[in-house]
């Protein structure tokens, strides 16, 4: 089979270096990627490389997609809807609200389509392994969101065998409420890792998203999940996870990380960051988010988005650092 021929001339291509690993005072590598920092408003206020340029958001298109579903009818208590929004960790805890969802809609395991897997987590991955447990759709990390499609097709009677498909009334009504949020049509539509549709946006359009998302009214299908995810993000990452640490660190500030190197984070007052590294390597995702978030003026403790340091012989000789950024 012969391969698809790619244009050199993607824009994506002339991304400009955005971050870079030093070892012992030597750069040893850098890493070109897209930034967009939006204001109140949702216009751009800080912006690197090709803003404008469409990408999968993957995972963090998740939080848009669970306004979607309440939209349409699905009511949760706050743990479970942000279990909606989550690439969650597989801890028992998960699972359990994922089972506790198809529950509420007369719905069992046997009617999740995402594609098996054992937890992410690493004690509870290693677990499964140990004791010979087989992937499963339940304990993979996006279980909680078919578990909330499931149950929002249940609501409005649509047919639950197809909800993966792309013309299906959930995913049309999804495809609307995001290009709603982000200001701008979906350019493409994909399939993700977990088998759902994916729909691509720029990197400014899912700033402006998640803005508007942290920033709406707290009785709007938006507000009542930045809510959740608020309150509870342990039930969207887990335990040792960045994004829940930075949801938990600094007040107001929803945020979703995504597969390929994408991070999303909205404010409370309207502003939103967007990162995309393009060679989707997750080592710089972290520390580029940070600097957009210190660009934009959060003077909160964003530790949390420190990159592991680079070691030599176990030492510490190194670091990856965020570049490009006004001082």
């Amino acid at each position: 089979m012969t391969p698809p021929q790619l244009s050199s001339e993607h824009p994506l291509h002339a991304a400009p270096v955005v971050a870079h690993l030093e070892r012992s005072g030597f750069v040893e590598s850098v890493h070109h990627g897209v930034v967009a920092a939006t204001g109140t408003e949702g216009e751009l206020e800080v912006s690197l490389g090709p803003v404008g340029v469409p990408i999968f958001p993957r995972s963090s298109n998740k939080p848009v997609q669970t306004a979607a579903m309440v939209r349409q009818g699905l009511d949760l208590p706050g743990p479970l809807l942000a279990l909606v929004s989550a690439s969650h960790n597989g801890e028992s805890f998960h699972r359990d609200g994922v089972r506790e969802i198809l529950a509420s809609a007369g719905l069992t395991e046997a009617a999740l389509q995402n594609t098996p897997d054992r937890p992410i987590y690493q004690p509870e991955r290693e677990r499964w392994i140990a004791e010979g447990l087989a992937p499963t759709p339940i304990g993979q990390n996006c279980s909680g969101k078919h578990a909330g499609m499931l149950a929002t097709c249940v609501i409005n009677g649509w047919d639950t065998d197809s909800y993966r498909d792309p013309s299906h009334p959930l995913q049309v009504a999804i495809a609307e409420t995001l290009a709603e949020l982000s200001g701008e049509s979906i350019a493409a539509t994909g399939v993700d890792g977990c088998g759902a549709p994916v729909m691509a946006i720029s990197t400014v359009g899912l700033a402006r998203a998640f803005g508007r998302l942290a920033s709406s009214p707290g009785d709007s299908p938006e507000g009542r999940v930045a809510a959740s995810i608020r309150e509870h993000p342990e039930y969207l990452g887990g335990t040792d996870r960045d994004v829940t640490a930075l949801i938990e660190g600094v007040p107001g500030l929803v945020a979703k990380d995504g597969a390929e190197a994408v991070y999303a984070v909205g404010l409370a007052d309207g502003r939103g960051v967007a990162v995309k590294i393009t060679d989707g390597n997750q080592r710089a995702r972290t520390v580029v988010t940070r600097a957009a978030l210190v660009a934009l003026g959060v003077t909160a403790d964003l530790s949390m988005l420190d990159a592991d340091p680079v070691l030599g012989h176990g030492d510490p000789v190194g670091s990856v650092t965020a570049v490009g950024f006004d001082a």
